[in-house]
């Protein structure tokens, strides 16, 4: 028994479950949900072009359990890191968000309040939030454990993740489709891994993590925790007692589900000195952004700059993008830097400047 389901030990099982997934209403919703922000893929337009019959064909499919997905599509992505992106065809997409719709309710009720990834009004600025008011509580002599798990979505057990599944779910036919999406990803070791991208790996990665989520918040006691995929934090008057965390946190991953805490990512860090998380460089008065982060903010910019000179994105698509980083980015102390950069976006798209001039701008930031 695992121990959310030691913990819940009346948690309640759902069956009955499948004929909702498969009902042509869920499936036209998830395709709407799917399609979010890619209207004018060619993929999606050819969908769409006879919808209502590939929708009654995929819901066949499921029925009759001939349903098979297409195999993933994968590329290199090197920003912040270099990492591998699995891209499921479209059609399999639409299968996610119908499975999501119905089983997501079920267990985000279980989740703890400290998990912030992937979930409905949660995200990253929610967690910075949650951050600032723990940092209070421990005050700015107090220390931060900052750890995350090696190789994680590569690690999932597939047995260890449908056992947690099968404490909720009781429809098999459910536990089949969850089956079929989790052995599409071919990996190294057969029965583990998930591939990065996916709808179903990002809800999974809570599934999974939220057995550790228990084990720190009831069972160590760790009051001040923060968890976000598989990156998490832990905030602490006493620097033995993060030592202690780590050690017992590493056995119980080991253990229970088949991890083990990144040896080289662990750390214990003096609170005085700032702490990166999430994009951020927290101190106890002020946030700064990462370098990193600017970089990265400089070449989009360069890049939605080139689009827009070749007339592939409109100036309403570059203001939509840079609203949500300004947004983002506000959430630091970063006036004087926002100033510079609104000023170099006047200059990009309403004004005619050359080349020479626009990179001389870039390097002021």
């Amino acid at each position: 028994m695992t121990l959310v389901a030691k913990i819940n030990i009346k948690m309640k099982r759902y069956g009955n479950l499948f004929e909702k997934l498969c009902s042509y209403e869920n499936l036209e919703l998830a395709f709407e949900r799917a399609k979010k922000g890619k209207n004018f893929k060619p993929y999606v337009m050819e969908f769409e072009s006879n919808l209502k019959s590939n929708l009654l064909q995929l819901r066949q499919d499921l029925l009759f359990h001939s349903y098979s997905p297409e195999p993933l599509k994968t590329f290199i992505i090197r920003e912040p890191k270099t990492r591998k992106i699995s891209k499921s065809a479209f059609r399999d997409r639409i299968v996610h968000h119908a499975l999501i719709n119905i089983i997501e309710p079920i267990f985000d009720k279980t989740f703890i309040y400290d998990s912030y990834a992937n979930r409905k009004g949660k995200g990253t600025l929610k967690a910075i939030e949650r951050f600032d008011y723990f940092k209070r509580k421990i005050y700015k002599n107090g220390f931060v454990l900052k750890a995350d798990i090696r190789h994680y979505f590569d690690e999932v057990d597939h047995d260890i993740l449908m056992n947690i599944i099968n404490k909720r779910i009781k429809d098999n036919k459910i536990k089949w489709l969850i089956k079929k999406i989790l052995q599409n990803h071919h990996s190294k070791i057969l029965g583990k891994g998930m591939p990065l991208g996916n709808l179903t790996s990002q809800f999974f990665a809570n599934v999974y993590l939220n057995e550790l989520d228990y084990y720190a918040k009831h069972k160590l006691k760790a009051n001040f925790y923060i968890r976000y995929v598989d990156d998490f934090i832990i905030l602490h008057k006493n620097k033995y007692a993060l030592e202690c965390f780590i050690k017992d946190i590493n056995n119980f991953l080991k253990k229970e589900l088949q991890l083990e805490l990144h040896p080289e990512k662990c750390k214990i860090l003096r609170f005085g000195n700032g702490v990166q998380f999430l994009g951020f460089r927290i101190f106890y008065y002020h946030k700064l952004l990462r370098k990193t982060n600017i970089r990265k903010m400089k070449k989009e910019l360069e890049d939605f700059k080139l689009n827009y000179d070749l007339k592939n994105i409109d100036y309403d698509s570059v203001y939509e993008y840079f609203q949500g980083w300004f947004a983002y980015a506000n959430n630091a102390n970063t006036y004087n830097f926002l100033r510079k950069i609104a000023g170099i976006m006047q200059i990009y798209f309403l004004a005619e400047v050359s080349a020479i001039e626009v990179n001389r701008l870039l390097n002021y930031i």
